[in-house]
């Protein structure tokens, strides 16, 4: 530890966002980036504790205390080196990550953890512009060929380790891109697509095979796979939307989040989408319903297309500005938290459940909702609404960001004849294998959607495991 003491003569200072004034206006990132000696400095606020709860709240274990120490005095080698060791794509994480770490950081004990998630970031920058992250193909192959369907994080961090170790790795994408959710699900203006096609230009250049506008089950069949591979990956995410089965939900102007954020980037991209396609948030009264970070995507995109009016609605209570006493430290802190998208201008609303749309010749107009309170009955939480509530308002537009339930089941899932576990996501045993003989799964579609971080973290565990069965076989 470089600085024993620099967390009590180095007070906390986040890169902060773009003006609001100019960001709004553009895709482009909004976050910003301090110069490299303030970043040394936030790196030095690093204590090296004797247990460092930043790494047991990583989903991937990275080691934070010695790439902390490594940027505070300048060895940005050793920095990226260390974090590789534990994660494939500290870029993405360092921009998207809700950083579990730096809520587990012995200094949040005073709300003042390191900038642990912008520190990462900034390593991983400092290796590329350095030229310290460059192929490093595998010297042997082993002669063994493996299949990772979905290029997501979870499928995008298999298929790198296992060409790492050797193994000749085909990587399908039904998309024109691969990338999956990184891609076409996160907005530009929280990670530039630029940063993962530089990653993938490294991948391909290691020899990574990635076949894109391929959907195994309709382009090539399972079976195919099966005979011509060892062994076979499904990293396909939780890509089935929850509903809300209510009247109206099929008028025109009612779509789920991921068609409205999905659209924008492919036309980031420079794709035409036909105009009776276009969802367009320009001049009308938008309602983004869920208050997860899919929503404030919503919200960023719909501010950015000029929105007349944005209102995003919850279901749950309204977190607490601070932890409460039965949600200590070093546990997530379940506390209200405020986007970028939400300081652009945007109403939110707590306790809201969403009755019905109503609608005029087939076009969403206004949508009933209703307050709710949530009464503990016999040790379950239950929904009342709230008596005289009832409420209509304005809605042109409105957007379903209410979480995913599982994979998709249909086409390539169904078609392996896999198991699925009471929750309908693809069943794995501790290996990672499913129902399947040679078939494994990992990610989302394992485990149900969650973070980034998580699953690279499942990604590089079902590399692991695949590794072991093909040294067996």
């Amino acid at each position: 530890m470089g600085n024993p003491k620099g967390f009590m003569q180095v007070k906390r200072k986040p890169a902060g966002y773009r003006p609001i004034t100019e960001r709004v206006y553009d895709y482009g990132e909004v976050e910003q980036t301090l110069n490299e000696q303030d970043r040394k400095r936030q790196a030095s606020r690093c204590m090296d504790c004797g247990v460092p709860f930043c790494q047991w709240g990583c989903p991937v274990m990275n080691n934070m205390p010695e790439w902390q120490d490594a940027i505070y005095k300048g060895d940005w080698k050793a920095a990226i080196d260390g974090l590789h060791v534990t994660n494939n794509f500290p870029e993405f994480t360092g921009r998207i990550c809700p950083a579990p770490c730096e809520n587990a950081c012995t200094l949040n004990i005073s709300k003042d953890p390191v900038t642990i998630r912008e520190n990462e970031c900034a390593a991983v920058e400092k290796g590329f512009e350095l030229g310290f992250i460059v192929p490093k193909p595998p010297k042997i192959r082993t002669g063994k060929k493996v299949a990772v369907i979905g290029s997501g994080p979870a499928g995008l961090a298999c298929a790198d380790l296992l060409n790492k170790w050797g193994h000749t790795v085909t990587l399908y994408e039904k998309d024109e891109a691969a990338g999956g959710l990184l891609r076409f699900g996160i907005p530009d203006f929280k990670l530039n697509k630029k940063v993962i096609d530089r990653r993938l230009n490294i991948l391909t250049a290691e020899g990574l095979n990635i076949l894109v506008n391929t959907e195994v089950g309709k382009d090539i069949s399972g079976k195919d796979l099966l005979k011509e591979f060892d062994a076979v990956c499904l990293a396909i995410g939780a890509m089935q939307p929850r509903d809300l089965p209510v009247e109206g939900r099929d008028l025109k102007g009612v779509y789920f989040a991921m068609e409205f954020l999905t659209q924008q980037n492919k036309i980031n991209r420079g794709i035409q989408i036909p105009e009776e396609e276009r969802i367009l948030a320009k001049d009308k009264n938008v309602v983004v319903i869920g208050g997860g970070d899919t929503g404030s995507d919503c919200v960023g995109t719909s501010v950015r297309h000029e929105a007349k009016n944005i209102l995003q609605v919850e279901i749950l209570p309204q977190p607490p500005l601070e932890r409460k006493a039965d949600n200590p430290w070093p546990y997530w802190g379940n506390i209200l938290r405020t986007s970028s998208s939400h300081e652009e201008g945007c109403e939110r609303k707590w306790n809201i459940a969403t009755k019905r749309f109503i609608g005029e010749n087939g076009q969403l107009k206004q949508i009933e909702i209703v307050e709710v309170n949530w009464v503990n009955e016999n040790g379950k939480m239950t929904m009342v609404e709230k008596t005289g509530s009832k409420k209509i308002i304005d809605a042109d537009l409105a957007f379903l960001s209410m979480g995913f339930v599982h994979p998709v089941h249909e086409g390539l899932a169904d078609a392996f004849g896999l198991e699925y576990d009471g929750r309908g996501n693809i069943k794995v045993d501790k290996d990672n294998q499913t129902s399947v003989k040679k078939v494994f799964a990992a990610g989302d579609a394992v485990s149900g959607a969650s973070l980034v971080v998580r699953a690279i973290y499942a990604g590089r565990k079902a590399a692991e495991n695949i590794d072991a069965f093909l040294q067996t076989k």
